[in-house]
C-alpha cells in the first residue's frame, strides 16, 4: 500500500509503515488514507489532518441524522470516530490536541451506537473510586447471550473496535469492549498497570450485575498489548471460560527496545512516567513469566509470523507454557496482529469462541 507521502519526518513514515494495514482493516477508506498521509510534511500535523478528515464524515453523519436516515448516519459517524481516534492514537507530544480529537471520537461513536446493527450501549463500570468506560453490544434475537470482554492495546480504544466486534455478534456473542487503565478514556485517570487482572475483575463484576447477559459464559480477548492483558487476566480470573490472545507480547520489557519510537513514547506517557528509563523499568512489570502456567481455560493464540513488534517466538512461548487447551495460529506473511491478513483469522477466531462458549 502506497500513500504517495514524500515527507522526511521519520515519525510519519514509521507510522505509515507500521499501521497502514491496520487503518484500512479498521474502517478507514483507502483513498482517505492516501490523501491524508500524502498531505503530511511533519508528524506535528498528524492529529489535525486526521481530525479534519474525520470532520468530513461527522458532517455527513449529522446531516443523515437530521434527515432521519439512521443507518447512513451510523455508518458515517462510526467512521468519523475511527478517524478522530487515529488522529490521537500516538499523538502524545500535544496532550491538549490529542484529547480534543479523542473526545470527538467518543462523541461520534456514542452518536452512532443507537443506530448500529446491532445497537450499542455505553456503560460505566466502577473502578478505584471512578469508572472504566465500555461499549456493550448484544446480538439481536438472543436471550442472555454469552459475552466477550475485549481489552484494547496500547494505542487502541473502544472507538476503533467495530470490525472486531461484528464477527462475534454475528455468532450470538455479546461484546463488551472497554478502556482499561492507560487506555482511551482510562488513560487520563489511571496509569498502565501490569496486573491488569485487577481491571478485568471490575469489568466481570459488572457483567454479573447484568440480567441480560450470561455471566457463566464469559470469554476474554485482547489485541496487541491487550494480547498480553487477556491471558494475564485469564491466569487469575477463573470466571473467564475461554481466552483469545491476539498479537500480544509475552514480556513487554523484553520487546520494549524493538518497538517504534512513537509507541515507546506513548507507553511512557500512559504509564505516567517522567523518563524513558522509568518507562523501561515499568515495562518489565508487564510479563507472563511465572504466570502463563496458571492459564487453565482454552486459549486461542494468534499473531503474524512477520510481526516486528512482537516476535513469533514470544507467541510460541506463551503457547508452550499455558496449561489449558491451546490453539496456536501463526499466519504466514502476517504483520502485527496480522492486520494485513485479517481475513485469515477473524472468522476463525470467532468460530472458535462460539464453540467454547456454546453460542447459538
Amino acid at each position: 500500500m502506497s500513500s504517495g507521502v514524500t515527507t522526511t519526518d521519520t515519525r510519519v513514515t514509521s507510522a505509515i509503515h507500521h499501521w497502514a494495514p491496520r487503518f484500512v482493516a479498521q474502517g478507514v477508506n483507502l483513498s482517505d488514507f492516501e490523501d491524508v498521509t500524502a498531505s503530511l510534511k511533519s508528524w506535528d500535523d498528524w492529529c489535525s489532518a486526521w481530525s479534519a478528515r474525520g470532520a468530513v464524515h461527522e458532517k455527513l453523519g449529522r446531516q443523515a441524522l437530521a434527515d432521519k436516515k439512521y443507518i447512513t448516519a451510523a455508518e458515517h459517524l462510526q467512521r468519523a470516530g475511527v478517524y478522530y481516534h487515529f488522529g490521537k492514537f500516538l499523538f502524545v507530544q500535544d496532550l491538549a490536541q490529542m484529547k480534543a480529537a479523542h473526545m470527538k471520537a467518543v462523541e461520534c461513536r456514542n452518536l452512532a451506537l443507537p443506530y448500529l446493527k446491532p445497537k450499542g450501549e455505553r456503560v460505566e463500570m466502577p473502578y478505584e473510586g471512578k469508572f472504566l468506560a465500555g461499549i456493550l453490544r448484544k446480538p439481536e434475537g438472543v436471550e442472555k447471550p454469552p459475552v466477550l470482554v475485549f481489552a484494547c492495546g496500547l494505542d487502541s480504544c473502544k472507538e476503533e473496535t467495530e470490525t472486531y466486534e461484528n464477527p462475534y455478534l454475528a455468532r450470538g456473542i455479546a461484546t463488551l469492549v472497554f478502556d482499561g487503565p492507560g487506555q482511551g478514556e482510562g488513560e487520563y485517570d489511571f496509569a498502565i498497570r501490569g496486573d491488569y487482572e485487577v481491571a478485568v475483575k471490575a469489568v466481570i463484576d459488572y457483567v454479573e450485575t447484568r440480567k441480560d447477559l450470561d455471566a457463566s459464559r464469559i470469554g476474554m480477548a485482547g489485541i496487541s498489548l491487550g494480547g498480553y492483558y487477556a491471558p494475564r487476566a485469564a491466569a487469575f480470573e477463573k470466571r473467564i471460560k475461554a481466552c483469545l490472545a491476539l498479537g500480544g507480547p509475552y514480556d513487554w520489557g523484553e520487546s520494549f527496545a524493538g518497538v517504534p519510537d512513537l509507541t515507546r513514547e506513548a507507553f511512557r506517557v500512559r504509564s505516567k512516567k517522567a523518563t524513558m528509563d522509568e518507562a523501561r523499568k515499568h515495562a518489565t512489570t508487564l510479563s507472563l513469566n511465572g504466570v502463563a502456567g496458571d492459564i487453565m481455560c482454552p486459549i486461542y493464540i494468534m499473531n503474524g509470523r512477520l510481526d516486528r513488534i512482537v516476535p513469533a517466538s514470544e507467541t510460541e512461548r506463551l503457547a508452550r507454557e499455558v496449561k489449558g487447551p491451546v490453539t496456536l495460529h501463526l499466519i504466514e506473511g502476517g504483520n502485527h496482529i496480522a492486520n494485513n491478513r485479517s481475513y485469515e483469522w477473524r472468522p476463525r477466531a470467532a468460530d472458535w469462541l462460539a464453540e467454547q462458549l456454546k453460542a447459538v
